[in-house]
């Protein structure tokens, strides 16, 4: 279970605010005059620190108890603002939408894609088949996989059946477009989780 011991603020007032951040799309100064008008004075920084901390943990906590998802994934990346610069948020869904995993990298190349692979199958285990786009560095990524685990992933590049995920991006960029960027790797990694955490909720 996840710890608030030493916090000055009460369990659920912590959860509401961390669920409100992730969950829609507004600034922390807008959280704060929510909270403010529910009778809690909070600054905007305490509300960032509880973002970064609590997110990536509220996550994990949903992964343990995350539904099985099909063995058919669809995976594409998507570019996220850090500290003026663009990194790469990859991410799958199943062909059902549902949200396989995702992860955020400073660079777009096969290692980052072998390592998003590697924690996708680690949680969910091996998919019969994966649908990218032309991406070279997500094929030699899936190439690469296979040769390493003896594993037969089939290969599709069939751009129709990728706009599911590519979709799939506009619920998590409209929660990040008000945010207008990270400060830091650390806190868009762990503000994107909670996104991606709520994002799943909605998706059952």
């Amino acid at each position: 279970m996840i710890d608030f011991k030493g916090s000055h603020f009460e369990r659920d007032v912590i959860l509401w605010g961390v669920r409100w951040y992730v969950a829609y799309p507004m600034s922390y100064r807008q959280l704060e005059e929510m909270m403010e008008e529910r009778g809690v004075e909070v600054d905007h920084s305490t509300l960032n620190r509880w973002v970064v901390k609590y997110a990536p943990l509220l996550e994990k906590q949903f992964h343990a108890r995350k539904r099985s998802i099909g063995s058919s994934w669809r995976l594409d990346e998507t570019y996220v603002k850090v500290k003026g610069c663009w990194k790469y948020l990859y991410r799958a869904v199943d062909k059902a939408g549902g949200t396989v995993d995702f992860l955020l990298t400073a660079k777009r190349d096969c290692k980052a894609a072998l390592r998003f692979l590697r924690k996708a199958i680690g949680q969910h285990g091996e998919p019969e088949k994966i649908t990218i786009d032309k991406s070279g560095a997500n094929t030699a990524a899936i190439e690469r996989y296979n040769a390493e685990h003896e594993a037969d992933i089939e290969i599709r590049r069939i751009k129709y059946l990728n706009n599911i995920v590519e979709q799939d991006h506009r619920a998590v960029k409209r929660v990040t477009r008000p945010m207008l960027g990270f400060k830091s790797f650390r806190s868009a990694a762990a503000t994107l989780s909670g996104i991606e955490l709520m994002h799943m909720i909605r998706k059952g």
